[in-house]
């Protein structure tokens, strides 16, 4: 996940690593942790591997040189590859890789934003169809919170579901695109 929100931040402009940092903290809070200790190497690895490059070195604080490192096309096609792939993970770790990738959709097709947004809706549908089989004790905490986790994948999906619309929306020739707007605006007025 790391890989993917460092190559997608470096589409943007730009960065040094403790920059980058900074970025991934305050842009990806509720997706991933980041440190120091796994920043430094992975721009080292990138670089290696060709992804990145240093486009400029300046003077720093303390009379360290900063690196500030630029994305390749190389590194903007292993982005993309990652953007598009569903590995096999966790269910915690699935949604975090998601909210990275919505957060990059700008950079790539519609197409593409509606294909991994009809994924996630099928996997998060499959999830909440398997959650109904799950038995738990009595213990009423316990309860509450299977149904917290069962609100909170509904509302997913709901969100979702708007999103795909809101994509395939922007497909549409401008006057089909009013008249969808019009028949979801009176759908939620007559609610």
């Amino acid at each position: 996940m790391l890989e993917l929100a460092t190559l997608g931040l470096l589409q943007r402009e730009p960065l040094h690593g403790y920059r980058l940092k900074q970025q991934l903290e305050l842009l990806m809070s509720g997706c991933i942790s980041v440190n120091y200790g796994a920043i430094y190497p992975l721009l080292k690895r990138l670089e290696e591997k060709g992804f990145l490059e240093v486009c400029l070195e300046e003077d720093g604080h303390g009379g360290n040189t900063r690196k500030i490192y630029q994305i390749t096309e190389t590194g903007r096609e292993r982005w993309k590859k990652k953007m598009m792939e569903h590995p096999h993970e966790s269910w915690v770790h699935a949604r975090s890789r998601f909210m990275i990738k919505f957060f990059f959709f700008s950079y790539i097709e519609s197409q593409e934003r509606i294909k991994l947004l009809e994924h996630r809706l099928k996997v998060c549908q499959l999830r909440l169809e398997n959650q109904d089989i799950e038995i738990f004790s009595p213990d009423s905490y316990q309860s509450i919170a299977w149904g917290r986790c069962q609100e909170m994948l509904a509302n997913e999906i709901l969100w979702l579901e708007k999103q795909i619309v809101h994509e395939k929306t922007k497909l549409l020739p401008l006057n089909s695109r009013r008249k969808v707007q019009l028949t979801i605006k009176s759908r939620v007025d007559n609610g």
